[in-house]
């Protein structure tokens, strides 16, 4: 699950003002867009969708749900089967459920955004819309249901000075080369663990941060044809792991967990050289627990992106449009700006750009577009100024979207768990893979053999 900025106010309803509507239309109880959402993210960027549109005629209600504990899957799914005037016109899903509402169980209450008047092939061509935010985004029969406004394409997110101390530069193309970027396989990679380890670093903090690239880089996903599936490039994570802790070459933390976060700061048991994510990781993970808020303080400036030897893709957001809306027209407008709109006006240059407090420049992020990208300005303080969008704009042209299922989220946390129980030697390799097959079994609606 992706942990960043979650709203905590659990079933919170919050209203949304705009008061003039247009050509005279008389404003209605039947005025009213209800909107779904887990973060306050998609509800603010709809509060800009109102400024800049004085005149749209329809007030937005957002309900936020935490994904904490679970809770915003089951209100979702009771508000869309409920339908009626308090069923979602709009709402979101996170990356580790999202294929269960375009693809899956819940898919058949989602609209193609054909039927809101859409030109939808015309327009992600022109936004350039990395291939795996469609393919994640498009139904059964080939339609697309939902779009994000984000690129999650992963990186590899490096220390300088530790660059530097090992190798004699902190140039990105000169360490993607050291740890094999772009080359499919994890050889070179470890290959500088071990320089590192020669200088007394660990090349990451746990292996959680080696996971999400070998979970999305795989070429199959954890369920084919409603049957258990580990695909080989997953269960060879149980040898990656195992490399990972017996060699030393990082300090074994658990992603989340304070022991990751103080690695983030430089304060850990041994300095480590990095982290692998997408750029929501640096701005809204690494950045708030690197020690400081400016260059020289804590770790903060003394940062790098180069490509993965895996391309990956972790997190993200997908708006999707209930086919039983009577606002069809008017949700057009709001899902085109968020997740197609590549004018200066439209949400993902503002977002690309930190532009959507004006007058304030806030938060640079990847998004969606790399049209938008390529036309914006992506250098980041905490990167020592480097254009993010250097990095990022390939890194989602690697990313997988054809490896999931509905069940990720737990499924991953079965793997996860066994894989530890055998790092920590408490199981032997195949008793830990005869673990997570038992707890799939007796968990979920899934053939295993």
């Amino acid at each position: 699950m992706k942990k960043r900025r979650i709203a905590f106010a659990i079933g919170l309803a919050l209203a949304m003002s705009v008061c003039a509507g247009t050509g005279g239309v008389v404003m209605a109880a039947d005025d009213v867009i209800n909107v779904y959402a887990f973060t306050d993210e998609v509800p603010n960027m709809i509060n800009k969708f109102l400024e800049l549109n004085p005149d749209f005629g329809y007030t937005v209600n957002p309900t936020i749900i935490a994904t904490t504990e679970g809770a915003y899957q089951p209100a979702l799914d009771q508000a869309l089967a409920n339908g009626g005037k308090d069923a979602p016109d709009i709402y979101c899903a996170e990356a580790a459920f999202v294929l269960k509402y375009t693809q899956g169980d819940a898919a058949s209450y989602a609209m193609p955004y054909e039927d809101l008047g859409i030109d939808v092939d015309a327009e992600i061509e022109a936004a350039d819309l990395a291939q795996y935010s469609v393919d994640i985004g498009t139904n059964p029969d080939g339609k697309v249901v939902g779009l994000g406004y984000q690129a999650t394409g992963g990186a590899f997110i490096y220390r300088r000075s530790i660059a530097e101390d090992v190798w004699g530069t902190d140039d990105p193309e000169a360490i993607a080369e050291k740890i094999g970027g772009g080359s499919g396989n994890w050889d070179q990679f470890f290959a500088a663990a071990e320089e590192l380890k020669a200088k007394g670093y660990g090349i990451i903090s746990g292996d959680g941060d080696l996971w999400h690239a070998v979970e999305n880089g795989s070429d199959t996903g954890w369920i084919v044809d409603g049957e258990l599936n580990i695909d080989p490039k997953r269960e060879a994570f149980l040898d990656l792991s195992m490399k990972l802790k017996e060699n030393d070459y990082h300090n074994d933390t658990q992603d989340w967990q304070d022991a990751w976060f103080a690695d983030m700061k430089g304060e850990g048991a041994k300095d480590v050289l990095g982290f692998f994510g997408p750029a929501w990781l640096i701005n809204y993970t690494m950045a708030p627990n690197c020690g400081g808020e400016a260059v020289g303080e804590g770790t903060y400036g003394d940062w790098a992106v180069c490509e993965s030897p895996i391309g990956f893709f972790w997190g993200g957001t997908w708006l999707l449009v209930n086919k039983d809306t009577k606002k069809a027209d008017a949700v057009k407008q709001i899902i085109d700006w968020i997740t197609l709109d590549c004018s200066e006006t439209g949400l993902q240059y503002l977002w690309a750009n930190g532009l959507m407090t004006d007058g304030v420049q806030g938060t640079k992020d990847a998004v969606a577009s790399s049209t938008v990208m390529n036309m914006s300005n992506g250098e980041v303080d905490f990167l020592g100024g480097q254009n993010m969008f250097d990095v990022f704009v390939p890194a989602n042209e690697f990313a997988n979207g054809k490896n999931l299922t509905q069940y990720d989220e737990t499924i991953n946390q079965y793997w996860r768990d066994a894989v530890r129980e055998y790092t920590a030697g408490n199981l032997l390799r195949e008793d830990a893979i005869a673990a997570f097959k038992q707890n799939v079994a007796d968990n979920l609606d899934v053939i295993v053999e």
